[in-house]
């Protein structure tokens, strides 16, 4: 299920909404908060809110199709991203090719 999205990105840019310590697993069952310092080489985690139309090929006469969609939950380079703020909503836009993977939990 997607969620809202008051940003629309452009080529192969994504509009992602970072995880929550507790969506993300940083906070232990027994709820303990995992310090930043203990998780700072890890990459980010979010949901996908938007997906670009994706870039042009080389030629440009060809759109490239975009691998993410609207609700995937991925893993993104924690140095590849632009922080936006609509709204009160803190939201990330990344290239595509800074996204790492989709999670399939």
């Amino acid at each position: 299920m997607s969620e809202t999205c008051p940003i629309k990105p452009l080529a192969d840019r994504v509009v992602v909404r970072k995880l929550t310590d507790e969506e993300a697993g940083s906070v232990s069952a027994a709820g303990i908060i995992i310090p930043d310092t203990a998780k700072q080489e890890k990459p980010e985690q979010g949901v996908v809110v938007a997906v670009g139309s994706g870039k042009w090929d080389e030629d440009g006469e060809k759109r490239i199709p975009m691998e993410v969609k609207e609700g995937d939950r991925v893993v993104f380079s924690k140095y590849g991203y632009d922080e936006v703020k609509v709204k009160d909503t803190e939201f990330v836009i990344v290239s595509e090719n800074s996204i790492l993977g989709v999670i399939n939990a």
